[in-house]
Parts: structure tokens; C-alpha cells; sequence
């Protein structure tokens, strides 16, 4: 299949080398194209720029919009949301892809009682950058392409471990009575999410990925500390601490189980698995 991917970044990147791995001919539009995989073919265009994308491949099968904001400001998630969204669609009219996703994320909702959320609860998005989000979905299911929404919890990766770096050089910080909880899942599982989804004949019109396990903050990093076989991380107030519960995105809980019933199998089902890779990979590299 010839397969473009817009916004081919962190996560877009290690899709594109399970497509290649499958032998599919593989697009990745990004401003600058040499940051491509090996063997994906560049397209280098700006999404916010519609007269950049007048050039794109023809006879696309799957498009996947894995683009990220800039920032976290209003307009920098308007610009990668709806305007890009909005061109890229644009761009496409002449085309007849199979099917277009779009990866969207949680924050989307604003619940903070700590409930379990599936795809059936409501996006109340009580932020604009949030409302970004929600008007980009919004775009993807009214075009012409069928589409496919995945609302992906916090990422972490290769290249993403603040929360292990801090507990390794003793700045972490516990937070004392903070019960939030935290929700995750690695880029290799996100990756894996995207190509599950495409092969599925019918997929659904959304879905949550997110691991098994969400988990609070401290526990997660009082395991961290403890498979570095550090000290466990002092306890102060969550106003004393870089990032309070308000600023992480309130206390909520996600289910996987639509996408668990569709067949996908995660790589690193909780924290454990994926944390604990992280972790030997730094102690190998030392």
C-alpha cells in the first residue's frame, strides 16, 4: 500500500519503520525531511501552508495525521490541530483513500474525580488548547475519508524519561497526599496502535490508547527509584514541586478495553514493562 504519513515525528517515525518492515511504500511529510527514517520517502511541506501541499503522492491508500503542536499555546495547537488538518484534507479532496487517522489526545476531557473514562464519555475540553483538539476530530469525521480517531494518553519513549532522569539524580519529589493519576503509554505501543488499526477491515470511529495500569505519580516514581536501587524521593508539598496535579491535567482514569477488543496486544502493558525497558537500556548504556 502506499501509506502517507503527516507530521512524521516520534511517533509517526517508528510508524513508519513497522510499515516499511512490511514492505508498504511509505510517505513522511515533515518541514524538514532529513529527519526521516531510512527508506521512507520525503514530502517536505508545511501542513499550516496549504500552497506547500499541492505536490502530495498520488494513489494514497492510508493517511495517518500523527502531527504534534509546537507549543502549548492556543494558537500553536489551532495551527496543528484544525489548520493543519483542514489543509491537509484540502489537499486530499482529489484522492480516495481507504481511510485517514487522525491522533488526537485525552485531553480532550476535563473530569477530575478520578472516574474511568471510555470513548462513550463526554470531551468537555475546558481548555482551548483542548477545544484545538476536539474541533481537529471534529474535521476528521466530516470529511469526504473515512475516518479514525485515537486519543493517545501520555507518551513516553526512547528519549522521554523525565520522570526516570529525575528520580536517577535525586530531584524527584514525592507529592504528600497526591493520589492523581497518571496515564501512559509508550511510543512503540502508539506505533503499534496505528498499524493494528489499519489492518482491522472496520475500525471504529474512536479510540482510547492507553496502557493497563494508570497509577499515581508517587507510585510511579517510588518503583522507578526502586529499580534504580535509589533512595525513595523525599515527600513535600505539591505547591513546592515544578509540577503540581493542576498542570499534569487532573485526575482521571482511562480504559483500553475497546481497543484490547479488537484484537491489538500491547508491547508494554503497564509502566513495569515499559519503565523497566527504559531503565536496563540507560544502566546497558553505562
Amino acid at each position: 500500500m502506499r501509506i502517507l504519513i503527516a507530521g512524521c515525528g516520534y511517533v509517526g517515525s517508528e510508524l513508519a519503520r513497522l510499515l516499511l518492515a512490511e514492505n508498504h511504500e511509505v510517505y513522511g511529510l515533515r518541514r524538514d525531511p532529513a529527519q526521516l527514517p531510512e527508506g521512507v520517502h520525503s514530502v517536505a511541506a508545511d501542513l499550516t501552508d496549504v500552497s506547500t501541499l499541492e505536490t502530495l503522492p498520488q494513489g494514497l491508500d492510508i493517511v495517518f495525521y500523527t502531527a504534534s503542536a509546537s507549543g502549548h499555546s492556543e494558537e500553536a495547537c489551532r495551527a496543528a490541530y484544525v489548520t493543519g488538518v483542514k489543509n491537509l484534507l484540502e489537499a486530499l479532496k482529489d484522492q480516495s483513500p481507504r481511510r485517514f487517522f487522525f491522533t488526537s489526545s485525552t485531553g480532550v476531557y476535563a473530569q477530575n474525580d478520578g472516574e474511568l473514562l471510555d470513548e462513550s464519555s463526554p470531551a468537555t475540553a475546558d481548555r482551548p488548547t483542548a477545544q484545538a483538539l476536539c474541533d481537529g476530530e471534529t474535521f476528521a469525521h466530516h470529511a469526504d475519508i473515512p475516518a479514525t480517531v485515537v486519543r493517545f494518553s501520555g507518551i513516553y519513549g526512547p528519549g522521554r524519561t523525565r520522570l526516570i532522569d529525575s528520580a536517577a539524580s535525586g530531584t524527584a519529589r514525592l507529592e504528600k497526599g497526591n493520589t492523581s493519576y497518571l496515564n501512559h503509554i509508550h511510543r512503540d505501543d502508539c506505533a503499534g496502535v496505528l498499524l493494528h488499526l489499519m489492518h482491522l477491515k472496520k475500525p471504529s470511529k474512536l479510540y482510547l490508547a492507553t496502557d493497563d495500569e494508570p497509577r499515581s505519580r508517587n507510585d510511579l516514581l517510588a518503583w522507578i527509584a526502586e529499580t534504580l536501587r535509589n533512595p525513595l524521593p523525599p515527600s513535600v508539598d505539591a505547591n513546592d514541586t515544578v509540577e503540581s496535579s493542576s498542570t499534569r491535567g487532573g485526575n482521571r482514569r482511562y480504559s483500553n478495553q475497546r481497543l484490547r477488543d479488537s484484537g491489538y496486544t500491547f508491547k508494554y502493558p503497564t509502566f513495569r514493562e515499559g519503565y523497566g525497558a527504559l531503565i536496563a537500556a540507560r544502566c546497558g548504556d553505562k
